[in-house]
């Protein structure tokens, strides 16, 4: 479920919000009742206080809201997130000084804060609304909220709702929505197709393993997107102790967020031709599933010794990048939950990112403070390329010695693009604690700091 502004001219409570370094200014410019009123429930301004001021009939008047501090809004994205969380049902309009910028944050925070996942309880139909702020557009924001619920609700599905063919469905909602094409390669027809790896790892789980193909846009650049869509990922052989199994509906996490930057893209129009490309299985066990020391052989010709069956995820993303490399796109974006070092190293909140484009990087982590989705550039570092080189295979999926997990992982998927400008995101895709705008479980990470650098980034 996605929130939507109410309409500009909608009748509405005004929700005035006071910095808290203008909060004795302003308090003295009010009349005694609301002095009396504020000082009464000790509301000085402080970040996310919600304070209502009554009418004479006792119904609200307005609403006061702490604006904080600089230094809160820096450690604190979406603040205004606290008010959609805090009051209830109604319309309600900002009434404040806001740069536009801030102002767009504001009503951004608000539709996210208005995301509920009500497939199996609860119900999202009493979330208050916010009438569009004026200089808003309000279509752009609600298409950003829309493909980032899209993306919630795919990651917060349980994986025995959202296996490889239930990905597939949601896939084939959004091209039927927008009017794109798509075909899908499923099962043995994998090996026909020449995407060994792919079916290398889907083929012991009993819900067939698939490479999806979604395309869209007749003109323009070109955008391929590749998303990581490990629905439920037991670490097969190498079977993962139950503790490190129990979040494992998120490692599609990588698919949600593509299909989720992609909704946004269809949705706004965008002068572009888009692909998005899933690798879609299930990391099982059973008698037919592949097994450490295994040595596969790539779409591309490359070889790949396999070390641990628990380092999946680049297996099958590598099949997919090939075949997105036979046919170069102006920017190809690979997302993926794919190691737990990345996690280690820069938390649940930042994205991880790595290119060789200094341009590219740059545009991207500028686009990111922009939006307030944050990404952190990871280096490339060339001298590692030998900890993924075995000496049997081409390539080792899983190199010994804990080092540089994230790096080497990032090193094996750049083999496979050769053609294309390239960027690698190893996300995380899960918000372990409520935030505001952000609540705890699945979450979209630099979809929206893509979305806003692709003109920059794309050619015209």
């Amino acid at each position: 479920m996605t929130a939507t502004f109410a309409a500009p001219d909608a009748n509405a409570t005004p929700i005035r919000l006071v910095p808290a370094a203008d909060f004795e200014s302003w308090l003295a410019r009010q009349d005694d009742p609301v002095r009396d009123w504020v000082t009464a429930n000790q509301f000085t301004g402080k970040a996310g206080q919600i304070l209502r001021m009554p009418a004479p009939d006792m119904s609200i008047a307005r609403v006061l809201f702490g604006w904080g501090t600089p230094d809160d809004h820096r450690r604190n994205r979406f603040l205004l997130a606290r008010a959609a969380a805090g009051l209830g049902p109604g319309t309600y309009a900002l009434d404040g000084d806001l740069s536009d910028d801030a102002q767009e944050e504001a009503a951004l925070a608000w539709l996210l804060a208005g995301y509920r996942f009500t497939r199996y309880a609860g119900s999202g139909a009493d979330a208050p609304r916010l009438r569009v702020p004026r200089g808003v557009d309000a279509a752009r924001l609600e298409a950003i909220a829309a493909g980032e619920a899209l993306t919630r609700d795919l990651i917060n599905t349980p994986a025995a709702d959202m296996g490889p063919d239930e990905l597939e469905a949601a896939t084939r909602a959004l091209a039927s929505r927008h009017g794109a094409d798509i075909n899908v390669n499923t099962g043995d027809a994998l090996l026909d197709g020449n995407f060994p790896m792919i079916h290398a790892v889907g083929r012991a789980a009993t819900r067939a393993p698939r490479l999806i193909d979604m395309t869209w846009g007749n003109s323009g650049p070109t955008l391929t997107l590749v998303g990581k869509g490990v629905c439920f990922d037991t670490g097969g052989l190498n079977l993962k102790p139950g503790a490190s199994m129990g979040l494992m509906k998120k490692d599609m996490g990588g698919a949600a967020t593509v299909l989720g930057l992609a909704s946004m893209i269809m949705a706004l129009d965008l002068p572009l031709r888009l692909r998005v490309l899933i690798p879609a299985v299930e990391n099982a066990v059973a008698g037919n599933a592949f097994r450490p020391g295994d040595i596969l052989t790539a779409r591309n010709g490359l070889t790949v010794e396999i070390n641990n069956t628990d380092a999946e995820g680049r297996l099958v993303l590598a099949d997919a990048l090939a075949l997105a490399d036979e046919t170069p796109a102006d920017l190809t974006v690979c997302m993926a939950t794919l190691t737990g070092a990345a996690r280690v190293a820069v938390g649940p909140d930042l994205a991880p990112f790595y290119t060789d484009d200094d341009a590219l990087a740059l545009a991207l982590s500028q686009a990111g403070k922009r939006v307030r989705d944050p990404l952190w550039r990871m280096p490339l570092h060339r001298p590692y390329e030998t900890m993924i080189e075995p000496g049997i295979a081409d390539l080792d999926n899983a190199p010994g010695g804990g080092f540089a997990g994230s790096v080497t992982a990032a090193l094996f998927l750049d083999r496979f693009v050769t053609k294309s400008r390239f960027v690698h995101f190893d996300i995380y895709g899960w918000n372990p604690t409520a935030q505001p705008a952000r609540p705890k479980g699945g979450v979209g990470m630099g979809a929206r700091a893509i979305l806003d650098a692709l003109p920059g980034i794309l050619p015209s």
